[in-house]
């Protein structure tokens, strides 16, 4: 099980853990050739597996919504999206904030399973919105 943990979008931490991973052509290749970006509106999930980085999740905060976008996850581990998924809902979910994801489309599955629905489709990707537990 990986270990997640929360950093700010422009901590020293999250450049030195995350610079190898977001400079690899192999893993920008994951992201479709799409650069990955930060700023002090984002606050980083990252997770550890025996002191490597597995994966991450950037959400932004945007208004009332707070958008993951652009992640990565090491070999498409189920577990590593779950640990992901979890941690981001559990900090972020209070209040009145609605979280969204722009996701790859193989990883619907993995979306849907934490209570996440499509709202709209693209080629690649999926606007998904988690439902709250009222609605």
């Amino acid at each position: 099980m990986a270990v997640v943990v929360k950093m700010a979008g422009t901590s020293p931490e999250l450049y030195s853990c995350i610079a190898p991973l977001v400079m690899n052509p192999e893993i920008i290749k994951y992201n479709h050739n799409y650069p990955f970006k930060t700023s002090e509106s984002f606050v980083w999930f990252v997770a550890f597996s025996a002191n490597q980085v597995v994966g991450f999740f950037p959400v932004e905060e945007r208004g009332k919504s707070l958008i993951i976008n652009n992640y990565y996850v090491s070999k498409d581990d189920e577990g590593v999206f779950l640990s992901l998924l979890k941690s981001v809902a559990n900090e972020l979910l209070e209040g009145e904030k609605v979280l969204e994801a722009v996701v790859q489309k193989p990883h619907e599955s993995y979306f849907r399973a934490q209570g996440f629905e499509v709202e709209r489709a693209w080629s690649l990707y999926l606007k998904m919105r988690k439902k709250h537990e009222n609605e």
